[in-house]
């Protein structure tokens, strides 16, 4: 019984929660993942998502009334006095701003208003979205999110993942060995 509820109080590998979620791995909050800066916008012809993160301003453009993705698009993003063309790339069929102007701009703490120009083939919409940048989100949005990799912004004393195990697997044992000592002294009693 005693080994049936030590085994319940922590979960094996590969475990996942009721989301999804893996139980086994080191915990992360929403918060740290989505730290990236994000906007998205949308007309009656497109709708645009894009990121600040990794050196570049990254951004999806689909079709809005078909969510077909928009491909080989011309796409110029301006803010304030920068503008820039976005790149497309097609392995991953999105669009790219890699221009060292507008990226340090967007890359400064506050709201920044972004104009998105879509031309596909017939078609061409303005775009307005605003790029909403917080001091958190500056790592992030230079390529330095840890989120998920086991290290956190405390420095290089921050405990490995297996410790945590090696703990339950201690504090394990260690119930385990009372509890066996306290049977076998229940059973010397039970004999006298």
């Amino acid at each position: 019984m005693l080994s049936s509820w030590l085994t319940s109080a922590w979960a094996g590998p590969g475990a996942h929660g009721p989301n999804g979620e893996h139980l086994d791995g080191p915990t992360t909050s929403n918060a740290a993942v989505d730290a990236a800066p994000r906007f998205e916008a949308k007309t009656e012809l497109f709708e645009v998502v894009g990121r600040l993160q990794g050196g570049e301003l990254s951004m999806l453009i689909d079709r809005f009334e078909t969510n077909e993705p928009v491909l080989k698009a011309t796409v110029e993003v301006a803010s304030g006095n920068a503008k820039a063309q976005a790149r497309f790339h097609a392995d991953l069929g999105d669009y790219a701003v890699d221009d060292t102007a507008l990226l340090k701009l967007l890359s400064q703490p506050g709201e920044h208003a972004l104009v998105i120009t879509v031309t596909a083939g017939e078609d061409s919409d303005l775009l307005d979205a605003v790029l909403q940048v917080g001091t958190a989100a500056l790592a992030s949005a230079h390529g330095h999110d840890h989120a998920g990799d086991g290290h956190d912004d405390h420095g290089d004393h921050a405990w490995p993942h297996w410790l945590g195990w090696l703990i339950w697997a201690a504090l394990g044992l260690a119930v385990a060995a009372l509890a066996a000592v306290w049977i076998r002294k229940q059973g010397k009693g039970e004999q006298a």
